[in-house]
């Protein structure tokens, strides 16, 4: 493990303007390439899930799938419509939207039962997905009919334009979250280095890692179809990760700087660190990939897609922190040599050796470290109290599929939607029933009707049934609106009652008949079914990799064990904390959001995956300080103190950097994404600062040598007296 990064950092540090131009031709190439070939979009079909799923593909083969439908309304600007003015506007308004080729036919005219509201539906070519591709023109012609009759008020919404709608604020929103992340990220990395130079280089390499990993997704996206997410998670965790890897590689290269009091070359240096800190860096970043590769488990196109995109983005982090950053910091570190040189006053004062500045030692880290230090037993228990006591709230935790009810009402088409259904209830939720027989069986129309007419004589359910069959009669869609949000209680009792009673009796006279229930409520409640089915395996697998990957890393049983506790320990606080929050009302105007009593069906498996594998970063890289003092020859005590105290700044350093990405996702207006935003900055703010600084350690000196079991190269190592620098203790450094 550690020859490759040992080895890609000599010649990178031998060959820097090599490196340096080789990494941006890499990048360009990556763009290049992934502009070229463009992304491969997940489809309808990748979507299904569950009953409702096959009730989709079922309907789909008969020609009876759901439709992109836009709804326009006409109304008026004050008082009461004037029905003639609204009239001409609707027979514009049909004449322009049939002219589409875009559009599949138009609806009459319908009016509302306060007379007050004229609406036009218009029904759209493809699938549900294209409609959002291909519903610019019809938002166009509305925008026209608007300007025609300005007396009226012309408002169009439907699935197209407000899924359109929800991709141009995620564009915002993310142009928003890189306004505030890169400003707040560079003044972070200037207080740690105090340098603009130092500072710069771990952005750039962020940045240009980032640009490598979307031109690289899109490319990949032709193997596993992008969601539409990929592009948000590279951008959250290509920050986050890519920041971090260099700034570990960075703060070592510098402690080998201040230790050598300028008698190593830059060359030697980047060595030095590349045996340490890369080695590091390599170990987190597979981590990080394995554990997320468990979502794959998950069978959804979603969490495909947010494996793949963190996956792409770790790996390019990974290969720009061994390759191009040791080029970097020798060219940094030359610049830095000819100044002095200029100052040749200076440069013999510099060039005594002098205490290490870059150790760790100040007041903050020893005042985070010294309860661990002195009372390991209270603090481990203090400590672990605290952690189980926030996540306590996981008890009431409530998952639902975030849905349109659930968008910002910053969204014009919501705002529309909004309206629309005070107007006409009826079209607020539409549950279609999909029954499917054998070739020689009866025909399903009369089955369907009859459960059409049982339907219209039940409260939850109003309006007309909609019946369509296939040319063959095979395949039948019975299609009942329900006057309720989708999210709702009654929306959910109505189709468990179709599911459950009326479906049943209705169609149990065919012979082989399959029989599907789909709709949006359907969708809703069907995806956290299928994702709780999941769940044991892609947790349990995940428990698994990340035993192995820490008993691999560190030959130790014992700090394997230790790894997933710990990982579990912070996953669940930082859930608690966030049931705390979104599910209660407290902090809505605190945040910025509308409580859906609920917490997004995705949040909690994404948040166990990620976690698990950006904890590796700051497990890896403070137990990798403690092991090599222990490797040494130092006591178990007196390695977990020294490795603590030369790993504390840089893992503070890098969560807050990590809490700062993460956290400007707060501020954006979708609501599942602000709960990722949240959880993931909560967990790596626990993690990092708790765990890390005060569990791990305090649990450590309690353990002493069984900490690595069953390790033999601990106990062959041979007792080696510590450095003395002012009174501090170093461990020796093995490389």
């Amino acid at each position: 493990m550690n020859e490759l990064p040992v080895r890609a950092a000599r010649w990178s540090a031998l060959h820097p303007w090599r490196a340096i131009i080789g990494w941006l031709m890499f990048v360009a190439l990556c763009l290049g390439t992934g502009v070229a070939v463009g992304t491969n979009s997940a489809t309808t079909e990748d979507y299904w899930i569950g009953e409702a799923g096959r009730a989709e593909a079922m309907a789909t083969e008969g020609g009876l799938q759901r439709e992109p439908t836009e709804q326009i309304m006409l109304s008026a600007r004050s008082g009461t419509l004037d029905e003639s003015g609204a009239a001409a506007a609707a027979r514009d308004l049909t004449t322009r939207m049939s002219r589409l080729p875009e559009v599949e036919r138009v609806a009459p005219p319908r009016t509302s039962d306060n007379g007050e509201v004229l609406l036009v539906q218009v029904t759209m070519k493809g699938s549900e997905l294209d409609g959002k591709k291909n519903v610019g023109p019809l938002v166009a012609q509305t925008r026209a009919v608007q300007e025609r009759h300005p007396g009226l008020l012309v408002e169009e919404t439907g699935s197209p334009s407000i899924s359109k709608g929800v991709d141009a604020q995620r564009s915002s929103d993310l142009a928003l979250s890189e306004t505030i992340a890169l400003p707040v990220t560079l003044i972070t990395l200037l207080l740690v280095f105090g340098s603009v130079l130092l500072a710069a280089v771990p952005l750039l390499l962020a940045l240009s890692s980032i640009a490598a990993a979307m031109g690289l997704s899109m490319v990949v996206s032709h193997i596993s179809p992008d969601a539409g997410v990929g592009n948000n998670v590279i951008l959250l965790i290509g920050l986050a990760v890519g920041v971090d890897y260099t700034l570990f590689y960075l703060k070592r290269e510098r402690e080998e700087r201040a230790r050598s009091g300028g008698r190593l070359a830059p060359e030697a240096l980047v060595g030095l660190a590349a045996a340490t800190s890369g080695r590091a860096i390599v170990v987190s970043g597979l981590a990080v990939v394995v554990s997320t590769a468990t979502l794959y488990l998950a069978s959804d196109v979603v969490f495909s897609s947010l494996a793949t995109g963190t996956i792409v983005v770790v790996l390019v982090a990974v290969a720009s922190s061994l390759t191009v950053l040791p080029a970097l910091l020798v060219k940094t570190a030359q610049r830095a040599e000819r100044r002095a040189a200029r100052k040749a006053a200076r440069t013999a004062a510099r060039s005594k050796p002098r205490r290490p500045r870059e150790t760790g030692n100040g007041r903050i880290w020893a005042a985070l470290m010294r309860p661990a230090a002195t009372r390991p037993v209270a603090t481990l228990c203090l400590a672990g109290l605290f952690m189980l006591a926030l996540a306590v709230p996981v008890a009431g935790l409530k998952i639902t599929e975030m849905s349109r009810d659930t968008h910002s009402r910053d969204i014009p088409a919501m705002q529309t939607y909004d309206r629309l259904h005070v107007a006409f209830p009826e079209l607020r939720v539409t549950h279609q029933v999909v029954v499917r027989t054998q070739p020689d069986a009866a025909r399903v129309e009369g089955p369907l009707k009859e459960l059409g007419q049982r339907a219209q004589a039940d409260p939850l359910f109003t309006g007309e049934p909609r019946l369509r069959t296939s040319e063959d009669g095979r395949i039948g869609s019975l299609e009942l609106s329900v006057p309720h949000r989708g999210n709702s209680q009654k929306a959910l009792k109505s189709l468990n009652r179709l599911r459950d009673d009326y479906v049943p009796v209705a169609t149990g006279g065919l012979r082989g008949a399959e029989v599907g229930v789909t709709g949006d409520v359907a969708r809703y409640a069907d995806y956290p079914a299928h994702q709780n089915s999941k769940l044991p395996l892609v947790i349990g697998t995940l428990l698994l990799v990340t035993f192995a990957m820490t008993v691999m890393a560190f030959r130790s049983v014992v700090l394997g064990l230790i790894g997933v506790v710990l990982n579990l320990l912070s996953a669940m606080a930082a859930l608690g904390l966030l049931v705390l929050v979104f599910q209660g009302t407290w902090a809505e105007g605190l945040l910025g959001f509308t409580s859906t009593g609920s917490i997004g069906s995705r949040v909690p498996l994404f948040l166990f995956v990620i976690l698990f594998g950006l904890s590796m970063d700051y497990q890896v890289f403070v137990v990798s300080r403690i092991r090599e003092a222990a490797l040494a020859g130092a006591p178990t005590r007196r390695a977990v103190l020294d490795g603590m105290r030369s790993s504390a700044s840089v893992v503070t350093s890098a969560a807050i950097v990590m809490v700062t990405v993460f956290g400007t996702f707060v501020a954006l207006r979708l609501i599942e994404m602000k709960q990722i935003g949240f959880v993931l900055a909560a967990a790596v703010l626990l993690d990092a600062f708790v765990v890390r600084i005060m569990i791990l350690p305090s649990a450590m000196l309690l353990l002493g040598q069984v900490s690595w079991w069953p390790s033999r190269a601990i106990r062959r190592a041979r007792p080696v007296p510590p450095r003395i620098h002012g009174g501090d203790s170093v461990p020796v450094d093995v490389g």
